[in-house]
Order: C-alpha cells, then sequence, then structure tokens
C-alpha cells in the first residue's frame, strides 16, 4: 500500500500533464460566418408561428410583399413571396395584429434575419370573416348596396336566366318549382363552377355572358349551402361587380337562409334558398289569372258604379226648372241652324256660279291670246321670210362674184406678174429699193436682185 502510494506522482505533476492543448485559430469570411448563421437558424427552428402588429407593409410591383412584425419589445423582418400572397383572403394593412407562420432564413447582402411568412391570418378573427368585412366596407362605400339602385322583379317572366352548377341540387329546385308555377317559363341556364379555385372568375363570366342573351328578364344566380369556404366564390370582388353590372334584375340565391354573401347585398333581390328565389321570380300562373280575374271585377264595379254616378246626375239635372223646356229651345235652336245651313248653301251656289261665269271669260280671253296659236303664224311669216331672203341673198352673191371675175379679170391684165409670166424679168438693186432701168446706173462689181416669174436671182455687175 505505502508503495502504490508513493508510486503515483505529484497532484501538481498530474494537473499539469492534463491540460488540454491550444485551440486552433480559424479566421471566418462574412459569408461563411453569414451561412453557418443562416444554417443554425433554420437547422434551430423549423415551421415558426409568430404573433405581431404588421407595420411597414407594402407590396413591390414583383408581387412580393415585406413587412415587420413587431411588439413592444422586439421586432423582425417579414417577407412574404408572390405564390403566398395570391392565397390571401383578407388585405393586410398597418396596425392589424397577425399570426405569421413560416421558417427564419437570413438575408445574405444586409446580414439580416427574418421570417419567409408561408401563411398570415388575423388574430382573433378568421381571415375569410376579416376579408368579407373589408369588402363590405369598401363596396357599401361606392353605393353598391344602395336601395336606390335595387330594380324591381318583372311580373311574368318569358326568359329566366339561370347561374349554378349542373351538379349540384340547387339547380333541380328551382327547375321543379318553376315548372310547376309557370310551365311555360323559357329557361336558359349558363352551367358554372361554385366552389373552388377559379370559381369566382367563372361565375363572373357566366353573368356576363347570360347577360348577353337577347330576351332574358331576370337571373338567378345561386348554389345549395355549405361551410363558408365553399360559399366563398359568391364574396369575390369580381362576381359582386357583375351583378351590378348585370342590365336585368338579378336574385342571388346563395346557401341557406342563415348565410349571407356580398353577393346578397348587392344583387336586386335576395333570396334565403334557391327554392324560394324561383318562388319569387315567378309568381304562380293560377295565382296571377286570379289576380286578373280580379282587376277586372273591380274594374267592371268601378265603371258600373261611374255610369250609375253620372246617370243619377242627369236625371237630377233633368228636373231642374231651367233645364225642364232644353228639348224645345233645342228644337227652336235646330230650325235656326237649319234656315243659316240654307242660306249660306244659296250664297256659296251663287258665288260659285258667278265665279264659273267670270272663269269662262277669262279662259275665252286667255284662248284668243293663245301664244301657241300666236307662235304658228309667227313662225310661218317667219318662213316665207327667211325663203326670200335666201333667193336675195343668192343673187347679190351671184352678181357679187360676177363683178369679182371682171375686176380680177382686168386686174389680171394689168398685173406685173403676167409680164413676168411672158419671159420678161425685174432689176433691182442690191437693196431692193429702186428698179434699176438703165445700165448707166450700175458700175461692175455691183450686186443686184433680178426677180422672175417663179423666184428671184441675185447677181453680181461684170461690165456694162
Amino acid at each position: 500500500m505505502p508503495s502504490d502510494l508513493f508510486s503515483l506522482p505529484f497532484d501538481e505533476d498530474r494537473t499539469r500533464q492534463a491540460a488540454p492543448p491550444p485551440p486552433e485559430r480559424r479566421v471566418f469570411t462574412v459569408t461563411e460566418l453569414t451561412a453557418a448563421i443562416r444554417g443554425l437558424l433554420e437547422t434551430s427552428f423549423g415551421d415558426v408561428w409568430v404573433e405581431g402588429e404588421i407595420s411597414n407593409c407594402r407590396v413591390w410591383n414583383t408581387g412580393h410583399m415585406y413587412f415587420t412584425l413587431k411588439d413592444g419589445g422586439a421586432q423582425i423582418k417579414a417577407v412574404m413571396f408572390r405564390s403566398a400572397v395570391r392565397y390571401l383572403k383578407f388585405k393586410t394593412e398597418d396596425g392589424q395584429v397577425v399570426i405569421a407562420r413560416g421558417r427564419l432564413g437570413v438575408y445574405d447582402p444586409k446580414g439580416e434575419y427574418q421570417i419567409v411568412c408561408e401563411h398570415l391570418e388575423p388574430q382573433g378573427l378568421g381571415a375569410l370573416q376579416l376579408a368579407f368585412e373589408q369588402l363590405k366596407k369598401r363596396l357599401r362605400a361606392e353605393g353598391l348596396f344602395d336601395q336606390a339602385r335595387k330594380r324591381p322583379l318583372p311580373s311574368l317572366p318569358r326568359k329566366i336566366g339561370i347561374v349554378t352548377s349542373l351538379d349540384g341540387a340547387a339547380i333541380r329546385d328551382i327547375i321543379q318549382v318553376l315548372r310547376r308555377r309557370h310551365p311555360n317559363a323559357h329557361l336558359v341556364i349558363r352551367p358554372t363552377r361554385v366552389q373552388g379555385e377559379g370559381a369566382a372568375e367563372d361565375v363572373a363570366r357566366a353573368l356576363r355572358a347570360i347577360a348577353k342573351v337577347p330576351g332574358v328578364d331576370v337571373v338567378i344566380a345561386g348554389r345549395g349551402g355549405g361551410s363558408i369556404e365553399d360559399l366563398w366564390a359568391f364574396n369575390e370582388e369580381v362576381v359582386a361587380r357583375a351583378i351590378a353590372a348585370c342590365p336585368v334584375p338579378v336574385v342571388s340565391a346563395v346557401g341557406h337562409e342563415v348565410d349571407f354573401t356580398i353577393a346578397d347585398f348587392v344583387a336586386d333581390l335576395r333570396a334565403p334558398t334557391p327554392s324560394a328565389a324561383a318562388e319569387m321570380v315567378v309568381t304562380a300562373k293560377d295565382d296571377f289569372c286570379s289576380r286578373i280575374d280580379r282587376l277586372s271585377q273591380r274594374l267592371h264595379a268601378t265603371a258600373r258604379a261611374g255610369v250609375q254616378r253620372r246617370r243619377a246626375l242627369v236625371h237630377t239635372l233633368a228636373t231642374r226648372r231651367g233645364v225642364a223646356s232644353w228639348q224645345a229651345r233645342l228644337a227652336m235652336r235646330g230650325r235656326h241652324a237649319a234656315e243659316l245651313t240654307h242660306t249660306l248653301r244659296r250664297v256659296a251656289t251663287a258665288l260659285v256660279a258667278r265665279r264659273e261665269r267670270a272663269h269662262r271669260a277669262w279662259h275665252v280671253r286667255l284662248e284668243a291670246r293663245d301664244l301657241r296659236r300666236r307662235l304658228a303664224g309667227i313662225r310661218g311669216r317667219l318662213g316665207s321670210a327667211d325663203a326670200r331672203m335666201g333667193s336675195a341673198a343668192e343673187r347679190a352673191r351671184h352678181r357679187a362674184q360676177s363683178r369679182f371675175g371682171a375686176t380680177a379679170a382686168r386686174l389680171e391684165s394689168l398685173s406685173p406678174l403676167a409680164v413676168l409670166g411672158r419671159g420678161y424679168a425685174v432689176c433691182w438693186n442690191e437693196r431692193r429699193t429702186a428698179i434699176i432701168r438703165s445700165a448707166a446706173s450700175v458700175a461692175p462689181n455691183d450686186r443686184v436682185q433680178v426677180t422672175l416669174h417663179d423666184g428671184e436671182i441675185r447677181c453680181i455687175v461684170e461690165e456694162t
């Protein structure tokens, strides 16, 4: 035992031998450190739920939404990409308290950690209910719920449009009620999806399409009951605006009596169920005929009462003193009118006869001055004068032609050209200003011009 104790080293030596080696120095780059922090965050925190107040919320033109979640002691950056924003059922605003689900990450360029949200829901109030209240408030402010724009339904529509699904019970209930109450009604059915992704756009397209059908008097749009998610297509803004833009009255028949949608507030009339909508749109044929009979009876009764009142009034007036002798006065007025008529007829006949005589006299005078007759005489005189003038002009032309011939013959005999034609010539000086009659008037080398019967020649005098 002692030997074992003394064989052990001292405590100081044992401690010195057990000391660890100094740590190895490692230098991180900023990118490496950021990547390591991101790896730790993403590994340590998977999906997290965070409650906070939204601030600095903005949606970029790329569709991504950036905001900050904060409470009384801290804040964290948050981003929600476009693929998740499109599924939001409500509009985010600064000051809303929400619960966000997402994953933590690091934005390397700025070295900031943030939460990438994949789901948002309002704290204390469902997302669908908040979206419902927001849209309801905005459309009410625009006046789409005003009673002034509601249109009354036609009493007995001839063509009824129906916008609903062919697979639900609503279409069968509507057709059954309409067939029972008004078999002659013409139904135009536009099938559409009433729940699921894209159902709201499909319902809006169906409303626009059925409004273009000629002769449609009223449209029923609806579906059977269900949860708020099933009925949500009728809470979309695109459906509300399609109902408001429809040119004919629209009856909203969505769900059961306790279900209210945005379509109910915008439509011209809300029906608690699809069957009730069919009953509201079409009055029963028997009830309509009974109403017509009642109105006809009231009209006949009113007419008989009016005739009786007027008959009693006539009888009362006939018994009055001033009206008692109206028949005698009427006979006297009639005789006076007959006399005036006879006198008027006699005066009118005499006036007409006098006008006929004057017309006949004027007719005779006008015939005497008829232009057609006068023009015929004038035309005959003009013809004879024209003939005389033509013969006189011919004689004058012959006389002038004879004188012209004689004068031309004398002129021809006296013309120097005739002399030239016999072989003679005329000699002119160079400038053709004087006729050379003597050889002494020219000298050698002078230029002269000789006119012949046909043309001229230029000559040079060689000797005289």
